[in-house]
């Protein structure tokens, strides 16, 4: 009977070690323009640098950016090894969307570039998105020809 007390005493202090233990944290991404962690409503005037990352989270963030012309050259790109999906939205003064493309980490191809629609100038939004994203990568905005 002793020896019982005590295994049980043993698989009772293992269960209760297994059972504290910490979890594996939750997964997270960022999302950055200009070196700077994007908060929504942010304001930007000039070229947008951006960046972002993920190690299996989502999140969204939508900024404002002045755009003087009707137009806007993008970019972006993930690493080839990324997962999830990277989305950008762009809308006009108007409210109009003159830009919505993604990238599948899964599948070719990692990147896209060009000349958003012609839209009206002034304050455009930007709304970047990161989904189940594990791995990083690189945007950027400039006002078009």
């Amino acid at each position: 009977m002793r020896n019982f007390l005590k295994l049980s005493l043993v698989v009772m202090s293992f269960i209760a070690f297994v059972g504290c233990s910490k979890d594996d944290p939750a997964p997270t991404a960022t999302i950055r323009v200009n070196n700077a962690v994007v908060a929504n409503d942010d304001d930007f005037v000039g070229d947008i640098n951006g960046d972002f990352t993920g190690d299996g989270g989502s999140v969204t963030r939508t900024f404002n950016w002045q755009n003087a012309l009707t137009t806007a050259d993008y970019n972006a790109d993930i690493t080839a090894t990324a997962t999830g999906m990277f989305t950008m939205v762009v809308r006009d003064a108007d409210g109009t969307v003159v830009l919505d493309r993604s990238l599948d980490g899964a599948v070719e191809p990692d990147s896209f570039s060009g000349v958003t629609s012609a839209g009206t100038s002034g304050n455009w939004s930007v709304t970047i998105s990161v989904t189940n994203f594990n791995g990083d990568g690189s945007y950027s905005l400039s006002e078009g020809n």
